[in-house]
């Protein structure tokens, strides 16, 4: 009788990009500034839209904003963000964009403060993911407790779109949280710290 290969998480099935980017990035330990501060910016773009919709604009994201070179976006002048509100390649939400250039100068605070940002947000858990069990996708939360601490720790160092459930949505994307169900393939091969 064949085996049947263990299947992924249910979200990321029927659109490649949600297949490449589950199969491939998210939950997989980023203890690398630029992907933390990468995904601090997709986060913030995403909310109150599908992350499908940042994925497309991701590569546009990428040119729109140095690479997500933080020291870069923290220069950016209110020309700049004029030019980036009229880029179609990302989310032309003035709060968001704007939220951005303050985020890239918080992360540099905290950079500063903690020797990089991954020691400051790994520290919040200890330094290892957190492994989650879960069977099925209703149990997987939309926040935590910890991501209520990290939120407002994140505010109270200027951090704009960190609320709770964006903060727990880079958790999960930055494999600080582990919450690949524990029938896809990748829930093993994400432990890892």
């Amino acid at each position: 009788m064949p085996q049947t290969k263990p299947a992924r998480c249910p979200w990321a099935n029927g659109n490649p990009l949600y297949e490449s980017y589950h199969d491939r990035e998210w939950g997989v330990p980023a203890h690398d500034d630029r992907v933390q501060f990468e995904f601090l910016i997709l986060e913030g773009a995403q909310a109150g839209l599908s992350w499908l919709t940042v994925l497309k604009k991701r590569e546009n994201y990428r040119k729109a904003f140095s690479g997500f070179n933080p020291e870069k976006v923290a220069r950016y002048t209110p020309d700049k963000i004029e030019s980036l509100l009229a880029d179609p390649g990302i989310i032309r939400n003035r709060l968001k964009v704007s939220a951005a250039v303050q985020n890239a100068k918080s992360f540099l605070a905290v950079k500063k403060e903690f020797g990089s940002f991954s020691a400051y947000i790994w520290d919040f858990i200890g330094g290892r993911p957190i492994v989650n069990q879960f069977k099925t996708m209703d149990e997987v939360p939309a926040h935590t407790p910890l991501s209520d601490a990290l939120s407002k720790d994140l505010k109270k160092r200027g951090f704009k779109f960190v609320g709770s459930t964006i903060v727990y949505a880079h958790m999960q994307a930055t494999g600080m949280v582990n919450d690949h169900l524990v029938t896809c393939p990748r829930h093993k091969a994400c432990m890892k710290p």
